[in-house]
C-alpha cells in the first residue's frame, strides 16, 4: 500500500489512461478524486470500480481549461478530505491535421485544454498542494517525433514539458514535479480514426512490437506518485518501449 493516506487528484480520469491510473492508485491505498469535464457516467463507473475494490473515491466535475472550475476542484477536494498530496494532470485532447488545415479554433481548443489546463492546475497547486507533495503532468512521446499531422498536439505537449521543468524549480516546499511521456497507447483517444494498418505500423516502431496498454503507463505513474520517486524532479520520463 505505497499510497496509503495520500489524497490524489487525477484529471480526466473517467476513461482511458486516466481511468487505469485512478484504479491502480486506489488499489495501492490512495484516496482518489476522479475528475471529468463531460463524461459523467464514465466517471461514476470509475469511482464505483474503485469502491468495489475496497478503495475510496469521489467524482468532481471540472473543465481544466476554466480557472474557476479548477479552483472548485481543489477547494472541494480540500473541503472533503482536508488536503491534496498528489496532482496528476492527465486531462487532454488530441486531433490530428496537417498544420495548414488547422483553424484558429482548433489551435485555441487544443492549447486551452492541453496547456492552459495544466497551467491552471499548477497555479492552484502552488498554494494548495501539501508540503512534500507530487505533481505529474502528462506529455507525449510525439513531442520528440516529427509525425505529420501532429504539429499542434506535439507543440502543446512540448509546452507542458517546459512548464514542468521550470515549475519544478519554482514551487519549493519539497514538492517534486515531473512529466510522463507515453508512446502510442491502446485507448479510444489514440485508436479513433486510425486504420488497422496505421495502428500496426505505429506499434512496430517500438522495441516490443505492440501498442502500450493503459496499465503499462499506470504502473509508471504509480512509481512517480510514490515516495520512491522523490529524488526525481524536473524530468520528463519516457514510457514508450524504446520508441524514441
Amino acid at each position: 500500500m505505497k499510497l496509503e493516506n495520500k489524497v490524489i487528484i487525477v484529471t480526466g480520469s473517467s476513461k482511458g489512461i486516466g481511468k487505469e491510473v485512478a484504479i491502480l492508485l486506489a488499489k495501492n491505498g490512495a484516496t482518489v478524486i476522479v475528475n471529468y469535464s463531460s463524461s459523467e457516467e464514465e466517471a461514476h463507473d470509475t469511482a464505483e470500480i474503485i469502491k468495489t475494490n475496497g478503495g475510496i473515491a469521489i467524482t468532481i466535475k471540472a473543465d481544466v481549461s476554466k480557472k474557476e472550475e479548477v479552483t472548485h476542484l481543489f477547494d472541494e477536494t480540500i473541503k472533503v478530505f482536508g488536503k491534496i498530496d498528489v496532482l496528476i494532470n492527465n486531462a487532454g485532447i488530441m486531433f490530428t491535421k496537417l498544420l495548414k488545415d488547422n483553424t484558429q479554433e482548433d489551435f485555441t481548443k487544443l492549447f486551452d485544454v492541453n496547456v492552459r489546463g495544466i497551467f491552471n492546475t499548477m497555479q492552484e497547486a502552488d498554494s494548495k498542494l501539501a508540503d512534500n507533495g507530487i505533481i505529474i503532468n502528462f506529455s507525449s512521446s510525439t513531442a520528440k517525433l516529427m509525425f505529420p499531422t501532429y504539429a499542434l498536439y506535439s507543440a502543446s505537449k512540448a509546452a507542458v514539458e517546459q512548464m514542468t521543468r521550470v515549475f519544478a524549480k519554482e514551487i519549493g516546499r519539497g514538492i517534486s514535479v515531473n512529466a510522463i511521456a507515453p508512446g502510442a497507447t491502446a485507448t479510444d483517444l489514440f485508436l479513433n480514426g486510425k486504420s488497422q494498418e496505421t495502428i500496426e505500423k505505429i506499434g512496430a516502431m517500438n522495441a516490443f512490437n505492440r501498442l502500450a496498454e493503459p496499465i503499462d503507463i499506470a504502473k509508471v505513474v504509480l512509481f512517480l506518485a510514490s515516495e520512491d520517486s522523490k529524488w526525481i524532479s524536473g524530468q520528463v520520463i519516457g514510457a514508450n518501449g524504446a520508441m524514441v
